[in-house]
């Protein structure tokens, strides 16, 4: 990149001051949700959600396939609540750039139309740590919350993030070394499309508990090549940071300067969320190429077990790591394992599947695992309409 194309993004610095300034003001405090998005679910809402992460499934785009589910009405996935806000925020710290790093979510109550989302975001915690990538990371843990209208706790979930000196991480450059975009032959991506169309979600049969064992393999589920229009596509069903345009965009950029970059190819200013899409901001940043969010790849978790569980299971517990980045032109392979079977205290059918990401290169860029209850033949117990029941 030439000094011309190069684009001047707001730098800081990570120091014990700063880190003790930012600790005191907000540690345990409720913080500002300043980009909800959805606030209530809707038809439309769900559509373009599931648009936006490329889920097919059919229980949540038709109503009157939905009537005769369990749910007994439209519903929708629990990752939907990554639309109302992404689970953290980047306040405080100027000009050190923000990964989204993970969630450890606990789903509660099913997501039906006409439920109003309330959000609460609390600041928990900092840890500072050694790093190949920047040479010092700064984890934030923060815990969130989702009441519905009738105020009851609809899902809960901690999340962190790593914070990064930008100029720390273009001098070490570590993933400099990455061909990028990746250089697919066409007879490897017809491979890859294939892959991604024979994929079915388990839909109306159920998986009962009686018929899982322990070593059972998840039915794996491709995402990719990861293309533009799929980021842009997460930005219409999601919006994770409360995306704007011209006059609007202009006026926040100028109550805070920090958070726009000048693009030199186009002369508009850009979001730093920009990193996204714009490879110039994501050089800024010190990656080599635009990269998915956080909450985005755990959407696509979710999905992968929505598809293993069928219209009848329940996700109670989802966990994810994001380990490396996965940049525009890669490809991500979901994939998982039953590990353990077992009736939980108060009697509920469950199982534990450990689940990973494998990109093209042989990377587990998501490590993580999940707690899934089943119906049972036996006893004739549905997850879905026992959490219904006492709504």
């Amino acid at each position: 990149m030439t000094e011309q194309e190069k684009v001047a993004i707001a730098e800081g610095s990570i120091t014990s001051k700063a880190l003790e300034d930012w600790a005191d003001q907000r540690m345990g405090q409720s913080l500002e949700i300043r980009n909800i998005f959805n606030t209530e679910v809707s038809q439309d809402s769900i559509r373009h959600f599931v648009d936006g992460i490329g889920d097919t499934n059919i229980l949540w785009r038709d109503a009157e396939y939905a009537k005769a589910s369990p749910y007994g009405t439209l519903p929708a996935p629990m990752n939907w609540l990554y639309s109302v806000f992404p689970t953290w925020t980047p306040q405080g710290l100027r000009g050190v750039h923000a990964f989204h790093s993970g969630n450890d979510w606990t789903f509660h109550r099913p997501l039906l139309v006409g439920d109003k989302i309330r959000p609460e975001l609390s600041f928990v915690g900092i840890e500072t740590k050694r790093s190949e990538f920047a040479n010092v990371i700064v984890f934030t843990y923060y815990r969130s919350t989702f009441r519905n209208q009738r105020d009851e706790l609809v899902a809960e979930t901690y999340s962190w993030s790593a914070r990064a000196e930008r100029k720390s991480a273009r001098d070490r450059g570590k993933y400099s070394q990455y061909t990028l975009p990746h250089p697919w032959t066409e007879e490897e991506l017809r491979k890859i499309e294939s892959e991604v169309l024979d994929y079915r979600p388990r839909g109306s049969e159920p998986r009962c508990w009686e018929d899982v064992k322990v070593g059972d393999e998840l039915p794996t589920l491709v995402k990719g090549p990861f293309g533009i229009t799929d980021m842009i596509a997460y930005c219409v069903g999601a919006d994770p940071v409360g995306l704007k345009a011209f006059g609007a965009a202009l006026q926040l950029y100028h109550e805070h300067p920090a958070w726009g970059v000048r693009d030199k190819s186009t002369g508009a200013l850009e979001p730093i969320y920009a990193v996204h899409y714009n490879k110039s901001i994501a050089n800024a940043a010190g990656l080599p190429q635009p990269y998915d969010v956080g909450a985005q790849r755990q959407c696509w978790l979710i999905e992968f077990l929505y598809g293993y569980i069928g219209d009848g299971g329940w996700i109670k517990k989802n966990y994810a790591q994001y380990k490396r980045f996965f940049y525009l032109s890669d490809v991500m392979w979901l994939k998982g394992q039953v590990v353990k079977k077992y009736l939980s205290e108060d009697g509920e059918p469950c199982v534990d599947v450990e689940t990973h990401a494998l990109n093209q290169r042989g990377e587990d860029i998501m490590a993580g695992y999940s707690t899934l209850a089943l119906p049972s033949r036996e006893s004739n117990y549905s997850p879905v309409k026992a959490r219904l029941a006492h709504a």
